[in-house]
């Protein structure tokens, strides 16, 4: 059996590989992994990290994902939407505190209503700032017609999680429908590449039913795909969903958090050049988890500017942190920590992927050879 730098030292990884990687039990060997990672970090992307001001703007959601805790079938829910006016004085602040971009994230609407509002939203938003600004939306599966509508309307990039690449798996964290369909979702990440988005998914890490096999083929997935920027992170469990009578089932904490880690190292080796970031759900297990997902490779923060009074309305999972401060605390927190890991938050930079400039120059040049 290969060691750990015998591994590291190979020019690709197969999935027998990663399977080695992500099973590793020592200290030393998980460390190892690590240190590669951020070499690899270092050398191709820099040892800087980019903002991405997250907006929670709806919880409003006709999905009824087992593992999420605004699912539409979870009636505890205090439901909302921000008004448009509310919206954009959130992307005021962040272009005051040199945010080069936001997310807008909802809960899942597919209805004419809620796209052309996107529409003038985004629309709206390109008014107030300039014309570079970085629009991402992560508002779930929709049309290939939307898709381009609200690309042509501004917005640059997309983000849609697999959750789990394992079509196995993926229909035993979400009701067997039409509503909740694998090909679907894999048809959108597609349509979404095609209306010429820089394209972000990611997975669950750590969840019930879940193999170290399993994980090997959804970072092989995203590497196949050609995926842009990736978020992932460790399954969190929330009290009112049916995939929490599982719970016994589950990796305790601490372990879930490391296993997080590799995924994030082992993607960094992967694709040296795309954008990974480092989730809140990592500082849901550790005060610094953020801060050593980005020394794993790691290299976007998406600090949350939702308003205060809505923040505890949008709990995907249990003990999110930071809903209880508004963002300009969050803020000057973050950049403290970041400093104290050697790194630094890049305020005049717009962060796009590097994979996804090389893949479109890649793209152009297919192009102009085969007409």
């Amino acid at each position: 059996m290969n060691t750990v730098s015998e591994i590291l030292s190979k020019q690709e990884l197969s999935k027998a590989d990663i399977i080695s990687l992500l099973s590793l039990t020592t200290k030393e060997d998980h460390d190892t992994l690590i240190k590669k990672a951020y070499s690899v970090k270092e050398s191709c992307v820099g040892k800087k990290d980019y903002l991405r001001g997250l907006i929670e703007f709806s919880n409003q959601c006709k999905k009824n994902c087992f593992y999420c805790g605004i699912r539409a079938g979870n009636t505890k829910v205090n439901r909302y939407s921000i008004s448009d006016e509310e919206i954009i004085n959130v992307v005021d602040f962040a272009q005051k505190n040199k945010f080069t971009g936001i997310v807008l994230q909802s809960g899942e609407q597919n209805n004419i209503g809620f796209t052309k509002r996107i529409t003038d939203l985004i629309t709206k938003i390109k008014e107030v700032t300039n014309p570079e600004f970085r629009i991402t939306l992560s508002l779930g599966e929709q049309s290939f017609e939307t898709y381009k509508e609200w690309f042509d309307a501004g917005a640059q990039r997309y983000l849609l999680r697999i959750e789990a690449s394992n079509e196995t798996l993926y229909k035993k964290i979400h009701p067997v429908n039409d509503l909740h369909n694998y090909k679907t979702r894999l048809k959108c990440l597609e349509n979404i590449q095609k209306a010429g988005y820089q394209t972000g998914t990611g997975v669950m890490i750590g969840l019930p039913f879940q193999t170290t096999e399993y994980l090997a083929d959804d970072l092989l997935f995203i590497k196949k795909m050609g995926i842009d920027m990736v978020g992932m992170g460790p399954y969190l469990e929330h009290a009112d969903t049916p995939l929490y009578k599982y719970n016994d089932m589950l990796l305790p904490l601490p372990e879930r958090f490391n296993l997080s880690l590799r995924m994030i190292a082992i993607l960094r080796i992967m694709m040296p050049f795309i954008n990974i970031a480092s989730t809140t759900a990592l500082q849901s297990i550790m005060k610094m988890g953020r801060e050593r997902g980005l020394k794993a490779g790691a290299n976007v923060l998406m600090p949350n500017l939702t308003p205060g009074k809505y923040k505890s309305n949008y709990l995907l999972y249990e003990n999110k942190p930071c809903i209880d401060e508004e963002a300009d605390e969050c803020l000057d927190c973050l950049a403290n920590r970041v400093k104290m890991i050697g790194e630094e938050i890049v305020y005049n930079e717009y962060g796009d992927s590097e994979h996804f400039t090389k893949r479109k120059t890649i793209r152009k040049t297919e192009i102009f050879i085969h007409g």
